[in-house]
């Protein structure tokens, strides 16, 4: 009788650890599928907008703070299913949801335009009709099935906070496949189709989730449940606070981080995932009981970190650019990494787990808000990442506290004064010409990064008062290029600045220079009539293209011409009186610049009358009749981003099918991070262009007035190719290895890694 009983109670013991396994596996699981599938779509979805909108780096920043605000409603939906509604029910309706979403599939792109000008609200718009219900539907799967798994028994039920690496793990992997396997690999209307299969796949999975609570008895277990929570004490406001501003930082970060990065290379999809992914192996390293890094030595680290940063970013133009983006990166996941093990470690009883996570996603959204819509309309600049990184240094542990104290107070008050002092000397000393105007930089960041040595301590006074100088200094600091006038778009930031010796007036957008106008001669005097400059001086490749355009047609011929990307207008003065002249630009702000005589006088000198179309250029220049033009330029890059739309097969076709039997189009392909000239080879190759011939120009001359530049000229016809291979410094450009880009498919990282490789 004994062995008997043994012998079952042996057996159940068996059956019930092989129950424990299956609950593990199945609630891991589906959580790690959903999490990638949250992870894919938004990567996915913004890749087939992107197009519309000109490649604008905006695109994925206002693209995060859609999800995360669509996340915060599933969170706020899951809260209300654990909290309100039986397990049984909840289930069902749950199941219900997911029904609609799936009839909302699959993801696509609607035929709408964009507007003129701010795209914020339009974009907002077809995320939320494409993607919205489904993105909704799947968000809300992480927090209700981590409630469902702590009422299986399971032994580690009490305690599901672990699950959320199975999360992380999820969305690691899309945010990693996303640009190496699935953009390589599939067309978006593929990548769309497997996106519905996966959607099925896990609505399965979470009704066998389900199945397997309603089997453990934690269907039945509401009333224990609120005798649980009525035990344990609700968080209090101020926990409650401390969580949204701890979430809140590392997501605003994320988006302006982003920003700040795609700005300078491309708005595309590699670039987009790997500051998320980061961002997300920050919780994946701290958000377990035993953290990667030790959490004091991060603490105590974070002030120097983000000084370093702030050195860096004031002097991209002086230390590089990549070194610059370096430190940022840096001092953006120490602060991840700092706020993400806060909330860990004030994450309250699992009772309140789905409330913990609404609060969460709540900073997240604010943060996101923040960064990508508040910012942009705020300031001038990309102001928002540095003052992200000194709030990330005032939610640091015991800092808060220091402001109820007198002396760190007054230490707060010593730093700002000292601070105030210092930046008046140094502008007093270069209205006095002892230094010069480029040197206010450099000395507030040496008298900064001083002052920052002296304060950093573990004392909370001194801590707080490091916080405030940073705070100070990010109120004031010009970071890279940040002097002279400066206008905010959603497309980036541009500036127009008077050079060293006042002898220029510059525009940059972002670090990159994107014309330049010289005011006064080398004696100091005014200039007559404006010469363009840099890239568009007169015997660059580009202003040569026109006088190539018009031999083709004849010696007296009045040339069609067409310029994508306006800038300062410059291009508009290398022409003869009777062209026909039309602009096509994006950017609302850099029509005002061109157009404003007080700034640059090229488009009023030179074309008046010539019209301006505005929108991104593949949409205005398809309404456009075939054969309107004999020389086309393409000049559209914003900062040193390309919108890499404007250089696929479909987008060369158009520009062909847009040229005269003679005509010529040339593609500015200058850039300091990507590869072009082989890109554009193979991409040309599958066109029914005559060929495609590359100029490197490098003139001599005075700073500013002529750069040196890489333009790729392609030809309708052999007779146009064989005229631009016997220009000064050209060479016929050949495919070869390198894969064409199409609107499906591109390469970005193969880009950057070839430039680095030459």
């Amino acid at each position: 009788m004994n062995g008997t009983n043994a012998a079952g109670l042996a057996g159940r013991s068996l059956t019930a650890l092989r129950e424990q396994g299956l609950t593990l596996k199945v609630f891991a699981g589906t959580l790690c599928l959903s999490a990638f599938l949250l992870f894919s779509v938004q990567p996915m979805f913004a890749r087939m907008v992107l197009p519309r909108l000109g490649g604008s780096p905006s695109v994925w920043a206002v693209s995060m703070c859609f999800f995360q605000a669509v996340l915060l409603l599933g969170y706020c939906y899951a809260h209300g299913l654990n909290r309100y509604v039986r397990p049984g029910m909840a289930i069902l309706v749950h199941m219900t949801l997911l029904g609609a979403g799936f009839l909302a599939l699959p993801i696509a792109l609607g035929n709408s335009e964009p507007p003129a000008g701010d795209a914020y609200l339009w974009l907002v718009g077809v995320l939320a009709l494409g993607v919205g219900l489904p993105f909704f539907a799947v968000s809300a799967t992480a927090p209700l099935l981590q409630s469902w798994f702590s009422r299986t028994g399971h032994p580690h039920a009490a305690d599901p906070y672990f699950l959320y690496g199975a999360s992380n793990l999820g969305s690691l992997a899309a945010l990693l496949a996303y640009p190496v396997l699935i953009e390589p690999l599939f067309g978006l209307g593929l990548q769309s189709r497997l996106w519905s299969a996966g959607f099925v796949m896990l609505a399965a999975a979470i009704l066998f989730a389900g199945a397997i609570l309603v089997a453990s008895g934690g269907a039945r277990e509401r009333d224990e449940k609120n005798a649980i929570v009525a035990v344990t004490p609700r968080p209090a406001w101020h926990e409650r606070a401390l969580w949204v501003g701890l979430a809140a930082v590392p997501s605003g970060l994320l988006v302006a981080f982003t920003t700040f990065l795609t700005t300078d290379i491309a708005s595309a999809p590699f670039l987009w995932v790997l500051p998320l992914a980061l961002f997300l192996l920050t919780f994946i390293m701290v958000f377990k009981e035993k953290p990667t890094i030790p959490h004091a030595g991060l603490v105590a680290w974070l002030p120097r970190l983000v000084a370093f940063a702030v050195i860096g970013l004031g002097l991209l133009g002086d230390m590089g650019w990549y070194l610059g983006t370096a430190f940022g990166l840096l001092a953006f996941i120490a602060t991840a990494l700092v706020c993400h093990r806060e909330l860990y470690l004030k994450r309250p009883a699992p009772e309140h787990l789905t409330e913990f996570y609404l609060w969460m996603s709540l900073g997240g959204v604010l943060g996101g808000v923040f960064a990508a819509l508040l910012a942009p309309q705020l300031f001038n600049s990309i102001l928002e990442f540095p003052l992200l990184m000194a709030a990330g240094l005032l939610l640091r542990p015991g800092v808060l506290k220091s402001l109820t104290n007198r002396g760190a107070l007054a230490s707060v008050a010593i730093a700002v004064g000292a601070g105030v002092a210092m930046l008046l000397a140094i502008d007093q000393l270069i209205a006095a010409s002892v230094l010069p105007p480029d040197m206010r930089i450099k000395m507030v960041l040496v008298v900064l990064l001083a002052c920052g040595i002296l304060l950093f301590s573990d004392a909370p006074a001194r801590q707080l008062s490091s916080a405030a100088l940073v705070v100070l200094a990010l109120g004031i600091l010009p970071f890279g290029k940040n002097v002279g006038e400066a206008e905010r778009s959603f497309f980036g930031v541009h500036r127009v600045v008077e050079s060293a010796d006042g002898r220029h007036r510059l525009l940059f957008h972002g670090v990159t220079m994107h014309g330049a106008m010289r005011v006064k001669d080398a004696a100091d005097k005014p200039v007559a009539e404006p010469l363009p400059a840099t890239y568009y001086h007169p015997k660059g490749t580009m202003a040569r293209g026109i006088e190539l355009a018009r031999a083709l047609l004849g010696p007296d011929a009045k040339v069609r011409i067409g310029i994508v990307g306006l800038g300062t207008g410059a291009m508009a003065c290398n022409g003869k009186p009777g062209d026909d002249w039309k602009f096509y630009e994006i950017d609302p702000v850099v029509v005002s610049i061109a157009k404003d005589r007080s700034r640059f006088s090229f488009l009023s000198r030179c074309t008046p009358s010539a019209p301006i179309v505005v929108g991104d250029a593949r949409l205005t220049l398809s309404k456009e009749k075939p054969a309107s033009f004999d020389y086309l330029v393409v000049d559209a890059f914003s900062s040193d981003a390309i919108p890499v739309h404007l250089l696929t097969v479909e987008a060369l076709e158009l520009y062909l099918s847009k040229l005269s039997d003679k005509g010529v189009l040339a593609l500015h392909v200058s850039n300091r991070h990507l590869d072009l000239p082989p890109i554009v080879a193979a991409t040309a190759a599958k066109t029914k262009a005559a060929g495609a011939v590359y100029v490197f120009d490098l003139p001599e001359g005075p700073a500013y007035d002529a750069s040196a530049s890489q333009v790729i000229l392609i030809a309708k016809d052999k007779a146009a190719l064989e005229a631009a291979k016997a220009m000064k410094g050209a060479r016929l450009l050949t495919p070869g290895t390198t894969a064409a880009w199409t609107d499906d498919y591109s390469n970005i990282l193969g880009a950057i890694i070839a430039k680095r490789l030459k």
